[in-house]
């Protein structure tokens, strides 16, 4: 059933090795994370290129810079591949949970610029939000912390400049130590460290749309190491997940595309920051956490 199921992959074509835009960008010949502490380092020294803006990448900055703030957090739909970039990863578990967001980001303010810290197969990085954004591929949407909660992201920094310092693994298996670290994961305890708990895990069994994709979920458990009564934090929507907590706001989410659009949407116009009010309410039963919860309040 393996060799059938891989055999099905492969006929399907993988996307160059599994590769997104911004992997593209990497200087040639570089080794270790294109976008870590002494890749960045070396990009301000000169010793590697920086990457040349175009228009959309200088509207979306200007658009950072006027809209987000220290601690929020960035929703976008990748388009991250495994096994050899065979298999659409991202599409996969945003389908499956029911989100139409598959990565999350973190932003922090840096020295006026937006920078999004978040983790991927090469480990913790540290991008412009201009750079950060090319790898969308569809819906984009950003949370921030109620005002009573601002207090606490400082702490939140410190752990994302603490991850990013130390260069935490990505985590393949989408373990819940803190061994190594996958992208909501990362998030979700970077807001821990700061005392607050946004969501709880789910079990890949309790996924709202798991039952609508057999085959990809049998090739899914049978090509990868992740079992399916494995609790796994996701991006969400408005019943489970990141995007669920009552400690968040919603600054910002793409408006809904017309049928048969294709592609990610491009950048907001500057100076309208104010969410879609009808991606703001909450529809349907709240899904249940692995603990039997919704998002927990902040420890004091």
């Amino acid at each position: 059933m393996r060799l059938v199921l891989w055999l099905l992959v492969v006929l399907n074509g993988g996307q160059d090795g599994g590769k997104e835009p911004t992997d593209r960008l990497v200087p040639p010949g570089w080794q270790g994370n294109p976008w870590g502490p002494v890749a960045t380092a070396a990009r301000k020294s000169g010793a590697i290129p920086a990457v040349p803006d175009t228009p959309a990448m200088t509207q979306w900055d200007q658009w950072g810079r006027k809209t987000l703030k220290t601690g929020d957090i960035l929703f976008r739909r990748g388009d991250a591949r495994i096994l050899g970039g065979l298999f659409p990863f991202s599409r996969f578990i945003a389908n499956v949970s029911g989100s139409q967001f598959s990565h999350i980001g973190t932003v922090v303010i840096e020295d006026g610029e937006p920078v999004v810290y978040d983790t991927t197969k090469a480990s913790v990085r540290r991008q412009p939000l201009m750079i950060w954004i090319l790898d969308n591929t569809g819906p984009f949407g950003v949370k921030r912390l109620k005002k009573e909660y601002q207090n606490r992201v400082p702490k939140v920094v410190e752990y994302l400049h603490e991850t990013y310092q130390k260069q935490v693994p990505f985590d393949y298996e989408l373990s819940t130590d803190d061994r190594e670290l996958y992208c909501v994961e990362m998030a979700e305890k970077a807001f821990r460290h700061a005392g607050l708990t946004l969501s709880e895990p789910i079990l890949l069994a309790d996924m709202e749309r798991i039952n609508e994709f057999p085959l990809c979920v049998l090739g899914f458990t049978s090509l990868t190491s992740l079992k399916l009564d494995q609790a796994v934090f996701f991006p969400g929507n408005e019943r489970h997940g990141i995007w669920s907590s009552p400690l968040l706001e919603t600054v910002y989410i793409t408006p809904k595309q017309a049928p048969g659009h294709v592609g990610a949407p491009g950048p907001p116009p500057i100076g309208n920051p104010t969410a879609d009010p009808k991606g703001t309410k909450p529809t349907g039963p709240q899904q249940k956490s692995v603990a039997g919860r919704p998002a927990t309040a902040p420890r004091n």
